[in-house]
């Protein structure tokens, strides 16, 4: 049964891993934009680098859940 839940954790955490890493590129593009304002290009800087944190998180995660699941 935990093997399972460890399963299903894993397929979660990459879901969410894949929606961080779209909204990173999503951002990327649009602190390139020279079209955009100053302040929408920061703003989509500075979240570009929380989007990274979270898309490693999430892919740290999913490989925990993956081994647990092994075992």
């Amino acid at each position: 049964m935990e093997t399972v839940k460890n399963a299903a954790n894993y397929v979660a955490e990459s879901v969410q891993g894949a929606g961080a890493t779209a909204s990173k590129e999503a951002n990327k593009n649009v602190a390139k934009d020279s079209d955009a304002s100053l302040s929408s290009r920061a703003t989509a800087a500075k979240d570009a680098v929380i989007d990274k944190k979270d898309e490693k998180s999430h892919d740290i995660k999913g490989d925990t859940y993956k081994e647990a699941s092994k075992h």
